[in-house]
Formats: structure tokens, sequence, C-alpha cells
């Protein structure tokens, strides 16, 4: 039963991952397209994304915004399956 529990959460997250990784892929590709250029620093401090990018590429900023958030998000989800991964295989060593 645990087994079981165990796959279905990996499946879901793995889904979950899936779907937001090519709605990351995107907004990406818009923003690519129109050269807005940012680091990963930018991406995981919010006040300097506001403050040296926004204003660069006013005309873009739902899609910066849009990409910021899900990249942070596709970030907890795949820790998030890491861990199901790993609690996974520690599951099968235990019960073998």
């Amino acid at each position: 039963m645990l087994i079981t529990i165990v796959i279905g959460l990996f499946l879901a997250m793995l889904f979950v991952n899936v779907y937001f990784r090519a709605k990351v892929l995107k907004v990406y590709g818009i923003l690519v397209r129109n050269k807005v250029e940012f680091g990963a620093s930018h991406i995981f401090n919010k006040e300097k994304l506001e403050t040296e990018i926004l204003p660069k590429y006013p005309q873009f900023r739902t899609e910066i915004e849009t990409f910021v958030r899900h990249m942070r998000y596709s970030i907890k989800m795949a820790s998030v399956l890491l861990a199901l991964i790993t609690a996974f295989g520690a599951i099968l060593m235990y019960y073998r």
C-alpha cells in the first residue's frame, strides 16, 4: 500500500513538473525571440528583478513575471520530486 501511494505521488509530481516546464519553455521562447536578457540572480531576487530588469523591458513585464513565477514553482516541484524519488528508493530498499 505504501509503495502504491509513493508511486502515485511520484507520477503526479512528475506530471505537474513536466506541465510547468512546458509553460516555462513557452514563455522563455517569447523572451528569447524579443532578446530579453536577465540572469539567475534576477529570478531569485525579486528586488533586483524589479529595479534592474522590469524598467528595462516594460512591454514584457507580464512575460518576465510569469517566467520567474513558473521557474520558482518548477524548482520547488523538482525539489519535492527529488524527495519523493529518495523516499521511493528508501521504501524499496527497506521492503526487499
